[in-house]
C-alpha cells in the first residue's frame, strides 16, 4: 500500500489509486466507506473504497472478474454473498473455515486470493465494548448464514454457557453438527429464558420484514443486539425501546472490525495505530 505525503490532498482520485470496493444486493445500508474512507484520509493512504450492488447470480463472475484489474487489492462482501466465494481462495482463516463464508478477500502479488472472516470476533469486542461480556451467558442467535455462524463461533470461543441456533429450514442444525459442541442446540425461537439475543438475519433491511423474534417473549432484563447497520433504529430496536429492553445496533460490531480489516489489507501500522483508541472511527460512523 503506498502513502501519499502529508500535503497532498488525500481526498483525490488519480491513476494511481488503489481501489478497494464492498459488494452486496442490497448495499445502501453498508457504512464500511464512511469509516474506511475517513481512514485513509486521515493517514494519506492513497485509496477508496467504493459500494457496489451485484445480483447474486452474476456475483461470482463479477468478482473473478474484477480482482483481476492491476489496481483493486480487494473486496469487503456484505449479504447475500459471503459463501460465494469459498472455492476460488488460496488461503483462509479459522473463522472462515468454520462459517464457511468470508468478509474480506485479498489478492496478493502473485494473483492468489486470501478470504477473512472477522464478523464474530467483531461481535464479541463489541458486546464488551456495551459491558454486555458474553462469558457464562444463555445466547439465542437468530440467523445462521456467514456472519451468524462466524459469530456463533466467537461466542463459543467466548466462553458463553448456551448457544440456542435458529434460522429457515435446516441452516441452523446442519451448523449445530459442524460444532458438535454440548453446549449448542437448535430449540426455536422463543427468547423466553436467554440473556442475550442477536439477530445476524436480514429481517428488518426492509419495511414490510416481519420481527426476526417475538419482543413480548424477550425476559426483561435480558440484552438484544440487531446487527443490521442502519441509521434509524430497526423494527426490532424500536420494538426493543417500547419495552425497555437493553437493544444495541450493529455499529459498534464494525467498528471493532477495523483494525482487523486493516492488517489484512496490508496497513498493519495503521491499524496498531487506531486500535487502543477508536473513538474517532466511532463518532465518524455516528455522524454520517
Amino acid at each position: 500500500m503506498t502513502n501519499r505525503t502529508a500535503n497532498s490532498v488525500s481526498s483525490q482520485i488519480t491513476g494511481k489509486t488503489r481501489v478497494f470496493m464492498v459488494a452486496g444486493d442490497p448495499v445502501d445500508q453498508v457504512q464500511a466507506p464512511a469509516i474506511f474512507n475517513r481512514v485513509f484520509q486521515k493517514f494519506n493512504v492513497d485509496a477508496v473504497l467504493v459500494p457496489v450492488q451485484v445480483n447474486p447470480d452474476r456475483f461470482v463472475d463479477f468478482a473473478t472478474t474484477v480482482l483481476e484489474a492491476g489496481n483493486v487489492d480487494g473486496l469487503w462482501i456484505t449479504i447475500p454473498h459471503k459463501p460465494k466465494l469459498m472455492p476460488l481462495f488460496n488461503k483462509i482463516d479459522a473463522a472462515s473455515q468454520m462459517s464457511r463464508s468470508v468478509n474480506a478477500v485479498r489478492r496478493h502479488q502473485d494473483g492468489t486470493l486470501e478470504g477473512g472472516m472477522f464478523d464474530g470476533n467483531g461481535l464479541v469486542s463489541a458486546l464488551r465494548h456495551f459491558g454486555a461480556d458474553p462469558r457464562g451467558l444463555r445466547v439465542l442467535l437468530l440467523g445462521t448464514g456467514g456472519a451468524g455462524a462466524a459469530i456463533a463461533t466467537a461466542l463459543l470461543e467466548a466462553g458463553v454457557q448456551e448457544l440456542a441456533l435458529h434460522d429457515l429450514g435446516d441452516r441452523a442444525e446442519r451448523l449445530a453438527q459442524r460444532f458438535n459442541n454440548a453446549k449448542v442446540s437448535v430449540p426455536g425461537a422463543d427468547p423466553a429464558g436467554f440473556d442475550l439475543i442477536i439477530n445476524a438475519t436480514p429481517l428488518g433491511l426492509n419495511p414490510d420484514d416481519p420481527l426476526p423474534v417475538d419482543v413480548s417473549r424477550i425476559d426483561p432484563n435480558a440484552k438484544v443486539v440487531d446487527i443490521l447497520m442502519k441509521h434509524k433504529p430497526t423494527p426490532l430496536l424500536q420494538a426493543c425501546a417500547k419495552r425497555n429492553i437493553e437493544a444495541y445496533p450493529g455499529f459498534e460490531m464494525l467498528v471493532q472490525q477495523v483494525p482487523d480489516y486493516l492488517r489484512f489489507f496490508g496497513m498493519p501500522d495503521i491499524a496498531d495505530k487506531i486500535k487502543d483508541d477508536l473513538s474517532d472511527v466511532r463518532k465518524h460512523l455516528l455522524a454520517a
